[in-house]
């Protein structure tokens, strides 16, 4: 099954591993499904569990209208979360979300917290795009700087479009082997070659146009579920501080700091995060 059609009319693309009986493990893109490792979702099947990963809206195989201008918000994408855990049939679910995915994840888990057994955000912060809040980490700007000072690669040509995806990781200090070739699987599942629709799918540039009000991190504190906040020590975008503030505000919470990582999950980490959302339920 690639696609699964919500209640509410909005098709998500999706990718099962495991068993379907199994609890369930759903993972958010961030935004499209390839954010999660192959061999993290194989890990979490192996370890009894059905690890389901989705595309967020206008990226990969789900409803794609206008990522220039979309007709949802934050809380739609999180109301999206909801709906595929009923869609599937497996809650109270295990709900994951990776980079702006994770920000999906800690409003679905505050919005509907009946619908979720457990929570781990990877990556992430506590705060819409934007502004961030004085007490957390910005994004690093020497390293935002070099970003934005390359060219837009021809967003219709796949090999220029993964040879930029691996520049990017290079200065991120991510895998660029990693990224080329996850870079052109996106390439590959994304509708059509319409550069606006390409670039949200390679860059999530989407969420920096989303209505993400109201703020939620004062509610943190509110969130009941076994959780477990992943981050990476090297992480440029949202650095690591922003990982810790969600650990401290959020009860019991479990902060798992991966030393040599930046903005993604690499190899080498892949079996310690698995056997941590392994442990959390």
């Amino acid at each position: 099954m690639n696609h699964l059609t919500t209640a509410h009319g909005i098709t998500l693309g999706i990718e099962s591993f495991g068993d379907d009986g199994a609890p369930l493990v759903l993972l958010a893109g961030g935004t499209t499904m390839l954010s999660w490792p192959d061999a993290l979702c194989e890990r979490l099947a192996a370890g009894g569990r059905r690890a389901v990963r989705y595309d967020l809206r206008d990226s990969g195989e789900s409803t794609t209208v206008d990522p220039e201008a979309p007709a949802y918000t934050l809380r739609d994408l999180a109301a999206d979360a909801v709906a595929l855990v009923d869609a599937l049939g497996g809650g109270p679910a295990h709900l994951a979300g990776i980079g702006v995915g994770g920000m999906v994840a800690q409003v679905a888990v505050l919005d509907r917290p009946d619908a979720f057994s457990a929570l781990t955000l990877v990556g992430t912060r506590a705060v819409a795009p934007g502004p961030t809040d004085d007490d957390l980490p910005d994004h690093d700007q020497a390293t935002m700087g070099r970003l934005f000072a390359r060219p837009m690669p021809d967003w219709a040509d796949r090999e220029a479009v993964a040879e930029f995806a691996a520049a990017g990781a290079e200065i991120f200090g991510d895998d660029p082997a990693a990224a080329r070739a996850t870079a052109a699987r996106i390439w590959d599942r994304t509708p059509g070659t319409a550069p606006p629709v390409q670039m949200a799918n390679q860059l999530g540039m989407v969420f920096s146009k989303l209505d993400c009000t109201p703020r939620w991190r004062e509610r943190l504190p509110d969130i009941g579920v076994p959780t477990l906040v992943v981050h990476g020590r090297r992480d440029p975008f949202f650095p690591v501080g922003n990982g810790e503030a969600i650990a401290r505000e959020i009860p019991g919470a479990r902060l798992l700091v991966l030393p040599e990582a930046a903005t993604a999950i690499p190899d080498t980490a892949v079996a310690e995060v698995a056997e941590a959302m392994l442990t959390l339920g």
